[in-house]
């Protein structure tokens, strides 16, 4: 046991430096990075807590969390947040306790079937051929495995396309917003830094436009998957103490008025989320590496979203940014509505538009685009048997909290069903 730990945060040591060499020279490793492995969404996250579930299992969750380690203060913080540095080391102390106890957790192995007899699991098949079998499995993949979703499909599992958000990320100097949010009262230190929350919803089109994973004190940063996409995501260290703070402002799409049902069915989500993040990669690889951000100042953007100028500011995202037009990249309603709730932003955040505020794109990954469909009580696929979806991934929560609480549920539902 003692070998496989050494050997583990070795491991842990090597994906960190993938994702360094991902940031500063495009070098992507499309298994371990920053959503997939432990190294990735679980150990790279922001560490928000925040969830607007109601369920007994927060305060379990929350207690399990302390016990390996987090600050007491989360289970009473209104916006609990453990910081992207001690999730880290959380959830390694998570993995190591497991490991002493006999668990077996195979590292770099990656799914890429789910074995099937009669629409009933009987197990799952890795890339190198190795199988393991079982009459359960629990399918919490993340919502960025987006191969899982054909591969789903190609079996005709049951699922739907849902709801998701796309947009940008929005970076101020931090204090510009300590500034906008306490007034008067910024500098106390009692403070800290602040957060703001922020939503539209257009009435014409009944369409919403909202903030999403505020990070004050943070920075933006590169987070694709495939060496054919763009990504960008927000993260905070627990001292928030970066010079800028960031937001996701993101459009909801709604698979009835916004998608291609009838050419891309229950996967259209995935197609679209797909051809943005593609056309982000290749404009960032004819204008820079490959490995730049696409952004425009917020004022440019108000201006005219198909010009640029070529003035640089000061930013966060360690990868580098590259100016490029927003409509050369996202479609017209996403275009529209950001502008239009930008403006509102601005009238209830005097000073959020400025000269300093920049939007890098493109914000994807907000949710899955589809959900996984299970029975209500049993928690199992509506059509294959064994199967439980689960988390972000199956469409069935949206972040750290939700996801832990919906693993919960699904382990309960094995055991009565045992």
């Amino acid at each position: 046991i003692k070998t496989t730990l050494i050997e583990r945060g070795q491991k842990a040591n090597e994906r960190m430096k993938k994702i360094a060499r991902f940031w500063r020279y495009g070098q992507l490793d499309e298994n371990s990075n920053v959503c997939f492995g432990e190294g990735g969404a679980g150990l790279f996250s922001d560490g928000k807590l925040i969830t607007r579930i109601k369920s007994p299992y927060i305060s379990y969750v929350m207690d399990r969390l302390v016990d390996f380690g987090a600050d007491p203060s989360i289970k009473y913080m209104a916006n609990p947040h453990l910081g992207s540095e001690k999730i880290r080391k959380l959830i390694t102390q998570i993995t190591d306790f497991l490991i002493e106890r006999g668990h077996h957790i195979l590292f770099e192995k990656k799914v890429e079937k789910i074995l099937s007899q009669n629409k009933t699991v009987t197990g799952v098949e890795c890339s190198n051929g190795e199988k393991f079998l079982s009459d359960h499995v629990i399918m919490a993949s993340g919502h960025s495995a987006k191969e899982l979703y054909y591969h789903l499909f190609d079996l005709g599992v049951a699922m739907e396309a849902k709801s998701f958000a796309v947009g940008v990320r929005a970076e101020h100097p931090r204090r510009y917003i300590n500034q906008i949010q306490f007034g008067p009262f910024d500098g106390d230190p009692l403070l800290g830094q602040a957060r703001y929350r922020l939503s539209y919803e257009n009435k014409q089109t009944q369409k919403g436009t909202y903030s999403f994973c505020m990070c004050p004190g943070g920075y933006v940063l590169s987070s694709g998957t495939d060496k054919k996409g763009l990504v960008v995501n927000g993260m905070s260290n627990s001292g928030l103490n970066s010079p800028w703070s960031n937001a996701a402002i993101v459009v909801s799409v709604s698979p009835a008025k916004d998608l291609d049902i009838q050419k891309n069915g229950v996967l259209a989500g995935v197609v679209f989320q797909e051809n943005i993040e593609q056309k982000a990669m290749l404009l960032s690889q004819n204008l820079a590496q490959g490995k730049e951000l696409p952004a425009m100042l917020m004022e440019e953007f108000l201006n005219n979203p198909l010009k640029v100028s070529q003035t640089i500011i000061k930013h966060s995202s360690p990868s580098g940014i590259i100016k490029v037009p927003f409509a050369e990249i996202f479609p017209q309603f996403i275009l529209n509505h950001l502008h239009h709730a930008l403006l509102r932003f601005d009238q209830k955040m005097k000073g959020f538009i400025n000269s300093q505020a920049i939007l890098m794109a493109p914000e994807t990954r907000t949710s899955a685009p589809v959900s996984i469909l299970r029975d209500k009580e049993k928690l199992c696929s509506l059509t294959h048997s064994g199967l439980y979806p689960c988390g972000e991934g199956a469409g069935y929560a949206g972040g750290i909290t939700s996801a832990a609480v919906d693993g919960i549920k699904v382990a309960e539902a094995i055991v009565k069903k045992d």
